[in-house]
């Protein structure tokens, strides 16, 4: 028996709806467009927006983890990566490059996770990074890998819709979800003045997702923070840097900034996870002004070769688990792809790869992300 529901326009069908537009959802409807399945996708904004986590022009991409199971599964994203670029005709990952320093960074274990699994890498003295990279500052040794670089975050969304619309997918801008109701022949998802039947629903909503979860599906207890990056203006542009993830008294990491950099690619420099937690209704947008004190703080300290001045400066969404690790799952016909704690966008194509088999009824879930791991649904 259905659920009992209010009277609205004819209910369509479809094989996979997806609800969130971001990095996951936009990567889960090309993947799943691409296995012939027939898809609609409801953003609650426009596509593109700026109110979470999926805008941008600068995203790092790495194989560098403490983890070795990311250091994998970014090898597989990479693969994706180039697929996407193919089928869309469109370059979204600029290879740069990437150095890992700082002494409560684990070096050690990223260079044995490298080694193990044939990531070309080198480990550097601190004199002989500082000379690659004139302009940084170094006190430990440093991992550099070749294969890091940028994620255009916006291009990369707009490339998977395109996509996405040019097999069939229907993707319905400024359309929130407001209930989504399982039963046995799959799920009605009520949006806008329709309700939509789909054999399984995707809901890959960013800091959203608890509340359309609710009640039909366990979700952990997540916290969300509004996170803010800076521009510096280069001093040398002759001078290209790779992207750093640097783990001294804070945790920082910068990237070109590509078109949020301006005309001389200005680079972006954040703190990692240090933003005042907030709820996506209740950010405010505005930047912190001790946050920026700091950065500037930093890079007068640790990046000569910039400008300690930022021209640009902007704000985003974390949505964090308490393990950081992601949350993949799928009860029934519902599938929740979030949250991504922060360093997802990297893997959106695997993700939206992993979604769209689970949509398929040919995935599996893999342990470290299921909603039920220990500890994860009482906040541990």
């Amino acid at each position: 028996m259905r659920p009992e529901l209010p009277i609205r326009a004819q209910e369509r069908e479809i094989d996979v709806a997806i609800v969130g537009a971001g990095l996951a959802g936009a990567a889960t409807a090309w993947a799943a467009t691409r296995r012939g399945l027939s898809v609609a996708v409801f953003e609650q904004f426009a596509l593109g927006h700026h109110h979470g986590s999926s805008h941008g022009s600068a995203r790092i991409f790495r194989r560098a983890y403490e983890d070795e199971l990311y250091v994998r599964l970014t090898g597989e994203s990479a693969e994706l990566w180039r697929e996407l670029e193919l089928d869309t005709g469109t370059t979204l990952l600029r290879r740069t490059g990437g150095v890992d320093h700082g002494a409560k960074r684990e070096l050690e274990l990223i260079h044995e996770h490298l080694s193990a699994l044939r990531v070309p890498h080198e480990v550097l003295g601190a004199v002989e990074a500082g000379r690659r990279w004139p302009g940084m500052r170094f006190e430990t040794p440093a991992v550099y890998h070749p294969e890091a670089g940028v994620i255009d975050a916006s291009a990369s969304v707009a490339a998977c819709a395109d996509a996405s619309r040019r097999r069939g997918a229907i993707i319905n801008e400024s359309t929130p979800v407001t209930r989504v109701v399982p039963d046995e022949d799959g799920a009605i998802v009520v949006a806008g003045e329709q309700s939509w039947r789909a054999s399984r629903v995707v809901i890959a909503a960013g800091p959203w997702v608890a509340q359309l979860v609710h009640g039909i599906f366990p979700f952990p207890p997540v916290t969300v923070t509004q996170e803010q990056v800076f521009h510096f203006p280069r001093r040398d542009l002759s001078v290209d840097w790779p992207t750093f993830v640097h783990r001294g008294a804070r945790f920082v990491y910068g990237l070109p900034g590509g078109r949020d950099g301006g005309e001389r690619d200005a680079q972006k420099v954040a703190e990692h996870g240090n933003g005042r937690v907030t709820t996506p209704s209740a950010r405010d947008g505005a930047v912190d002004p001790v946050a920026r004190s700091r950065l500037v703080g930093y890079v007068r300290d640790w990046l000569p070769g910039l400008v300690p001045e930022p021209f640009n400066e902007a704000t985003c969404l974390y949505t964090t688990t308490a393990d950081e690790d992601f949350v993949l799952d799928r009860r029934g016909a519902i599938i929740v792809c979030s949250a991504c704690s922060g360093h997802g966008a990297k893997f959106a194509p695997w993700l939206g790869s992993r979604a769209a088999s689970l949509a398929a009824g040919d995935g599996t879930v893999l342990e470290r992300f299921r909603v039920d791991r220990p500890g994860l649904l009482a906040g541990k």
